[in-house]
């Protein structure tokens, strides 16, 4: 078994391809996700305004996006918006998927802000905080604890879809395994490789996620 990894993954060092995949992987999701972060930061905020057309701005996008699979996003992006302009693959996926991303972390802040109990907003109103103080300094806080879980776990699912981002010739991990299967003829070694690789990877995220969840937790019991 460990002459056939060898042979695989260790000859004429196509575990590079391994790492340059994995790096692409990272590189693509935490970027994705900080820009889903200010997008959905500023929509699930256009979402409770009272401003109608705020409010159908943040509707239109999240539906769009939502109701679009990711793949076919990605496709777009890459052969129809950004075709003529020369950005490389690896930015096109980082946009395509981070405003993919912001649809879902909308609607995951908004029912964050909107689960804060109302008598958090008029306590701080009556202590003489203006409405943007008290969404702020108040209710911002608390609605980042409470969907904690939700948006780690959309961070999680981020990595594991940046695999279908070969359509758009990005070499990730999942590209990398299916490159060295087609150089060596062995689907098992590179594949179960590269499978292997996302278990630790989402694994060792959920574990420091929850470690993080618990920290939190006890300092509100503090």
């Amino acid at each position: 078994m460990f002459t056939k990894f060898y042979e695989t993954m260790i000859a004429d060092e196509r575990w590079m391809l391994i790492v340059e995949g994995l790096g692409n992987t990272i590189l693509i999701a935490l970027c994705a996700i900080l820009i889903g972060t200010f997008i959905g930061c500023v929509l699930a905020l256009f979402k409770l305004s009272k401003n109608i057309v705020l409010r159908g701005i943040a509707t239109t996008y999240t539906t769009i996006i939502r109701g679009i699979p990711l793949a076919t996003q990605l496709m777009i992006f890459y052969f129809v918006i950004f075709a003529k302009v020369g950005i490389p693959s690896v930015a096109v996926a980082i946009i395509g998927f981070g405003i993919n991303s912001g649809a879902y972390v909308t609607e995951i802040f908004r029912a964050g802000i909107q689960g804060v109990d109302i008598g958090q907003t008029e306590a701080g109103r009556s202590l003489g905080l203006s409405k943007r103080q008290t969404m702020i300094k108040i209710v911002l806080p608390q609605a980042v604890k409470s969907v904690l879980p939700t948006y780690t776990s959309e961070f999680i699912a981020l990595i594991k879809e940046t695999s279908i981002v070969s359509f758009i010739t990005v070499m990730d991990l999942t590209k990398a395994g299916d490159m060295i299967r087609n150089a060596t003829y062995d689907p098992w070694t590179p594949l179960f490789t590269a499978a292997v690789i996302y278990l630790a990877l989402t694994y060792g995220l959920t574990k420091l996620f929850a470690v993080l969840e618990r920290r939190l937790a006890r300092s509100d019991r503090g």
